[in-house]
């Protein structure tokens, strides 16, 4: 026979249910994550600032000079 279903497992979800235990959002835990974002898009853009200087290397990646410039000038958030 399965414990599962055992009085003591139905009174605690009851519980649970009646008191909307529902794990809270960690907002820290989004400032951390959109902080690594923004960070990392500001590394790359200027990784591709860097890069705008040498031909051969956009024409590997397919911009031109101009578009990579524009990528890179672009605010970090966006």
């Amino acid at each position: 026979m399965s414990t599962y279903f055992s009085d003591a497992n139905l009174l605690l979800l009851s519980r649970r249910s009646l008191f909307g235990c529902r794990p809270q959002s960690n907002s820290w835990g989004l400032f951390v994550r959109r902080w690594r974002r923004w960070s990392e898009r500001s590394r790359q853009r200027a990784a591709l600032r860097n890069l705008a200087d040498d031909k051969h290397l956009l024409d590997d990646l397919g911009l031109t000079r101009l578009e990579a410039l524009d990528q890179a000038d672009r605010p970090f958030w966006d």
